[in-house]
């Protein structure tokens, strides 16, 4: 039993909280899903994603919206996007890995910028894909973050 999350079944995987879930022989390991990213039509289709492959997902508008949320403490994997208005996805990355050391962080940006993406790598990230790119490389790419 995780003691942040008291679930039976819950536990601590590379320090964010999931849930353990079996099914016959498969056991499931998930955790909430959270994508930042300012576009819109970027959030209704990951939503959509995420949500027909039966994932815990929220998306925010802005990284102040996220941290404001109290919802770093429960996420599981972050995808963020580098370019937002005020805060940055890479300034939003630095305070989510100062609290959460072990989080996985997808980056993602429309733009090319060799720039962020080395700082994004440098800095921990999972991975860094450029806008658009194949939804099913970013599903396999979150369920490795959540262990599944």
């Amino acid at each position: 039993m995780s003691a942040r999350n008291g679930n039976a079944g819950g536990m601590e995987r590379f320090g964010q909280v999931t849930k353990t879930t079996r099914k016959g022989n498969m056991t499931t390991v998930t955790g909430r899903v959270v994508l930042v990213d300012d576009d819109k039509s970027v959030r209704g289709a990951l939503t959509r994603l995420f949500r027909s492959a039966d994932m815990n997902f929220t998306s925010f508008e802005s990284a102040e919206d996220f941290l404001a949320s109290g919802m770093l403490e429960e996420t599981a994997c972050l995808i963020a996007d580098i370019r937002m208005p005020r805060m940055r996805g890479l300034e939003l990355q630095e305070i989510c890995i100062k609290q959460r050391p072990a989080l996985p962080v997808i980056m993602i940006s429309a733009f090319d910028d060799d720039d962020a993406e080395n700082r994004a790598r440098t800095a921990g990230a999972l991975a860094f894909l450029h806008k658009p790119f194949d939804a099913e490389s970013l599903l396999c790419l979150v369920r490795k973050a959540l262990g599944s």
